[in-house]
């Protein structure tokens, strides 16, 4: 049996394939524990939760992505260190990304997004996702087998991203090729960067976006690239190109990861529960609620953070100024004082869109909106051309002895790979 108050969350890959035991531990001490070998605060009720989440005055993003490592540039000191994160921002990791970043610097940032997170810009989005959708699928589709990741769910999440941006289409597969999503058979060549991608893929990124957008600040076009690179900040400035490349770029990574996963997981529920997939087959009109419960059940963060600015309490425990607090998703989904039965998939659940899957408040995921378009969109054209879709036994195991691999990190939940079968449908 394992020793839950001894394990290190971090590190331990006995975690990995499913860390709800874990946290189900967690949250029958405290909604709200100390972590044993650094000291975080690991929140897993759901109220809790949400207090942290959405105080930006009281909690600071600037730990977001990685928590006690490194540990912190200074030594907290009196009852309000805001001053000393500042001082020390530029110590910290991705502290040039919006996610990092407290207001306003991410009012600022992130209403640079705003020119692109239109209701009409969606909807045409969503007009490519259909076609796209078609286009991925053609690919492999008369094999009647594939590995889920590489065939359909990174290139088209990373397809719609570039859509959303408005990377011309000719630049498509060079996206497809470089961030690691090539076409079936395509002759990689000189456009394999993945030394550096492996290394910072927002680099490349970086890179192509600056070229984009001082052109179109040169010569501006009827197009999305246009929007972005004049886009200013709401008190009428113009931002630097770098940080209007670093907002878009930061949705590129960050959405495609994101989404990935979800549709990953949603394809191991249509796989391991026959049932739900016939649900879906006789009455598309759940299908929001399917994306909505595979969101809520395998959240793709696992674990996000906040360092308290000031003193304060969390529910019943005290937190002192200097704190690292742990957010953990996948555990306040499954909080049983907000979700009944909170491991079962339920395609009846009520309260489904309560989850904190897309996080809570100012940092709260922009690309959530497009997330659910793309599951909706995915599922509705898979389950019209596959049917009886099935996990690889040969790959997995049979119904009851599954094996799954996840990515072996404390940050993301996702697949590493997702083998399945299924009988074209012309």
């Amino acid at each position: 049996m394992t020793d839950f108050d001894t394990i290190d969350y971090f590190t331990d890959p006995s975690l990995v394939p499913d860390p709800h035991p874990y946290f189900d531990h967690l949250r029958s001490k405290c909604p709200v524990v100390q972590e044993p070998h650094y000291g975080v605060l690991a929140v897993t009720g759901y109220e809790e939760a949400a207090t942290v989440l959405k105080d930006s005055d009281t909690f600071s993003s600037c730990i977001a992505v990685a928590g006690p490592f490194p540990p912190l540039p200074f030594t907290p000191e009196g009852d309000d260190i805001t001053d000393q994160i500042t001082a020390h921002r530029p110590q910290m990791p991705m502290f040039e990304h919006m996610v990092t970043m407290d207001p306003p610097d991410h009012t600022n940032a992130r209403s640079l997004l705003n020119r692109l997170l239109t209701p009409s810009r969606l909807k045409e989005n969503e007009d490519f996702m259909w076609r796209l959708a078609d286009e991925v699928l053609d690919d492999f589709i008369a094999a009647g087998r594939c590995e889920f990741l590489t065939a359909y769910a990174k290139p088209f999440s990373l397809l719609v991203i570039a859509d959303l941006l408005g990377v011309p289409e000719s630049d498509h597969d060079e996206f497809r090729t470089v961030l690691g999503a090539p076409r079936p058979g395509a002759n990689v060549g000189s456009l394999d960067h993945s030394d550096l991608v492996g290394a910072n893929p927002l680099e490349w990124l970086d890179e192509k976006f600056i070229g984009y957008l001082e052109e179109r600040r040169e010569e501006p076009r009827d197009d999305v690239l246009t929007a972005l690179a004049t886009a200013k900040y709401p008190d009428g400035s113009t931002p630097p190109v770098i940080e209007v490349v670093r907002s878009a770029t930061f949705l590129f990574a960050a959405g495609q990861e994101t989404t990935t996963k979800l549709l990953s997981a949603s394809l191991r529920v249509l796989g391991d529960h026959p049932d739900i997939q016939q649900r879906l087959r006789a009455d598309r009109s759940r299908i929001p609620v399917f994306v909505e419960e595979a969101l809520r059940m395998d959240a793709p963060v696992k674990s996000q953070f906040r360092l308290a600015k000031k003193p304060t309490r969390v529910g019943d425990i005290d937190v002192p100024a200097g704190t690292t607090m742990m957010v953990c998703p996948g555990a306040v989904n499954r909080d049983p004082h907000r979700f009944e039965h909170p491991h079962e998939f339920d395609l009846d659940r009520k309260n489904v869109r309560e989850h904190i899957a897309f996080g809570r408040g100012v940092h709260s995921c922009p690309g959530g909106p497009l997330a659910r378009v793309e599951g909706r969109v995915s599922i509705e054209r898979i389950l019209d051309r596959m049917g009886n879709i099935e996990i690889d036994a040969d790959k997995h195991g049979a119904p009851g002895e599954r094996r799954y691999t996840y990515e072996p990190t404390f940050i993301l939940r996702g697949l590493t790979e997702l083998n399945i079968t299924f009988s074209p449908v012309d």
